[in-house]
């Protein structure tokens, strides 16, 4: 194992070679990261680890792009690649059926993988998600426009993702920042959304009749007062959702896995092995 922690296993995906975390045991969950820049796995899910894994077995993998999955130097990135990864990441690990928890970008992922194997999916949670269609905010605007500095990254992490910006320390805008910065990772992310940056958006969105369709037992977590990804959104899934239940949580911005990281991991823990343990 790497001293890195962001670094965790490394597993065959198609023409990837996909950086994934397994920790914990029991009931299988999927976390699917933010697109935020210099993000990771580890860096979205590191405080959810500790406090999750205790009741389930964690697979958090870095999307094509992101952290330290290896791609060919031609990929071209979209939602279809990043499925294709997904469903070769289950395939890879022997595992027919995941629940799925997805943050932001992720919760557009998870969705798409509902929508086209609804039967690899138990049940889901959904976190400031994108998926549903919205104009996009001033605060994703930003963080897809991303042009690496210590001070715009400061910027961002305390003033665009977090309600408090006391919680955002000088080493972890060094951590980030410094992630970011990694050789080929900003060509990497200048190359997932560059501008006119509302298409992204657009491209992530779902067909309404294909999310009203979906089966599977949902959980809707948002922040109040998210920046990023507008609070209608979850709202929006909520009314599409047939069997979806929703927490939102106040004063706090984009990252409610780290804003709230002990009752996060109490209302999704509780959410996902309802009716498994014991």
């Amino acid at each position: 194992m790497s001293a890195n922690p962001e670094i965790g296993h490394l597993v065959t995906t198609g023409d990837l070679v996909t950086n994934y975390h397994d920790v914990g045991a029991g009931t299988p969950v999927l976390m699917l990261h933010g697109s935020g820049p210099g993000v990771s796995a580890w860096a979205n899910w590191r405080l959810q680890f500790e406090r999750l894994a205790p009741r389930m077995r964690l697979i958090a993998p870095d999307f094509a792009g992101f952290g330290f999955t290896q791609v060919p130097d031609d990929i071209t990135y979209g939602l279809d690649r990043w499925l294709t990864q997904l469903v070769d990441l289950l395939d890879a690990l022997d595992l027919p059926r995941v629940s799925v928890v997805g943050n932001s970008f992720g919760g557009s992922m998870a969705l798409a993988l509902a929508i086209s194997h609804p039967e690899r999916v138990d049940r889901m949670v959904l976190m400031g998600a994108v998926g549903v269609p919205f104009e996009i905010t001033a605060g994703l605007d930003a963080v897809w426009g991303y042009e690496p500095s210590e001070a715009t990254m400061g910027d961002l992490l305390r003033h665009t993702f977090a309600y408090d910006a006391s919680l955002i320390t000088d080493d972890l805008v060094r951590a980030r920042y410094a992630a970011s910065i990694r050789p080929g990772v900003q060509e990497k992310f200048a190359a997932m959304f560059p501008a006119p940056r509302q298409r992204w958006v657009d491209a992530m969105a779902h067909p309404e009749a294909a999310i009203r369709a979906l089966p599977h037992r949902t959980l809707i977590i948002h922040g109040r007062d998210d920046q990023v990804i507008p609070l209608q959104t979850s709202l929006t899934l909520l009314n599409w959702i047939d069997d979806a239940q929703a927490h939102l949580f106040g004063r706090c911005g984009h990252w409610t896995q780290i804003e709230h990281a002990e009752e996060f991991a109490r209302i999704v823990g509780d959410f996902l092995v309802e009716g498994r343990e014991g």
